[in-house]
């Protein structure tokens, strides 16, 4: 039996908590070595120091990770904050 790849549906923030992005990938500690280098450095995360991990979910299914990721970016601020606190109440880093 083959198993596919894991998806991940990830929420990062800036070091005083004032921006929240919304990203999906399948290689999360790929993913986030790149928002801390900034490796693209005209990007939204570099440009508002976007880059620690305070939230994810992981899925084994591309097409329902995709759902999730856009059912929180349509979510207000303080849902994403809520879902945030129901796993890291202390908006730890999670990316160590």
């Amino acid at each position: 039996m083959e198993i596919g790849p894991t998806y991940y549906v990830y929420i990062l923030s800036n070091k005083r908590r004032t921006v929240l992005y919304t990203g999906r990938t399948h290689d999360l500690s790929k993913r986030m070595i790149e928002h801390k280098q900034k490796l693209v450095p005209k990007s939204f995360t570099a440009r508002y120091n976007i880059d620690r991990l305070i939230y994810f979910e992981k899925y084994g299914d591309e097409e329902e990770a995709k759902q999730r990721e856009y059912q929180i970016k349509a979510g207000s601020r303080q849902k994403k904050i809520d879902l945030i606190r129901s796993i890291n109440p202390d908006w730890k880093d999670l990316s160590n």
